[in-house]
């Protein structure tokens, strides 16, 4: 196995440990802070940008995967087609072709299992959000232990977290902008107000006092 579906299969098996994470049963309260901790933590959603740049290539390896397949069958066929059966094959050859068939079928799996795995623990995660909500609203209508307002608006911002976030750092660009904007709108007014005395100065016209 190469390096990169090497590093494809622990993405993997860390999913699964996550997965498994996410449904091991806890105190309403722990999971709250869990999930709250999760969702507002600048680190975390630093890692889930770096995780969907991942599986941009991980798709990339799987289509690839499902090409090589694809053309082993053919392969395959243009075999059969021509010597009338696997058999007329020589061994060696056609050992080849069946461990190249192998590796390509084991490649898309495991791609295929990898991004698979990724759209169902989003969608986990966010029913579980929507659950511990929900609980949270109960308790507080109930007046319970652990309903109260804060967890739920807690709750309610931590689905809409990583949209907080990014909006947080559009408005930093924008904030960016804003000043660069203002710094070459101040050099073009002291660039104006110089060609304009340099022109009133050259034309004899005597400025006027302010």
């Amino acid at each position: 196995m190469t390096l990169y579906y090497s590093l494809v299969f622990a993405l993997l098996v860390f999913e699964m440990a996550v997965f498994m994470a996410l449904i091991v049963p806890m105190p309403f309260t722990v999971k709250s802070k869990l999930f709250t901790f999760i969702s507002e933590s600048p680190i975390i959603a630093k890692l889930q940008y770096g995780m969907k740049i991942t599986f941009i290539f991980i798709l990339i390896l799987f289509i690839d995967s499902v090409n090589r397949v694809y053309r082993v069958q053919v392969e395959l066929a243009q075999a059969k087609y021509q010597g009338g059966g696997v058999a007329a094959v020589a061994g060696s050859e056609r050992m080849e072709v069946q461990a190249r068939k192998f590796y390509s079928q084991r490649n898309m799996y495991l791609c295929g299992f990898t991004l698979f795995l990724s759209l169902i623990l989003n969608r986990t995660y966010v029913m579980i959000l929507d659950v511990l909500r929900l609980e949270a609203e109960v308790k507080q209508y109930k007046g319970e232990k652990g309903g109260n307002s804060k967890t739920t608006q807690k709750l309610n911002e931590a689905g809409n977290a990583g949209e907080i976030s990014g909006l947080r750092e559009e408005l930093r660009k924008r904030d960016r902008d804003i000043e660069v904007l203002k710094k070459q709108a101040g050099g073009l007014s002291d660039e104006y107000a110089r060609l304009g005395d340099q022109f009133h100065v050259s034309d004899g016209t005597p400025k006027k006092d302010k």
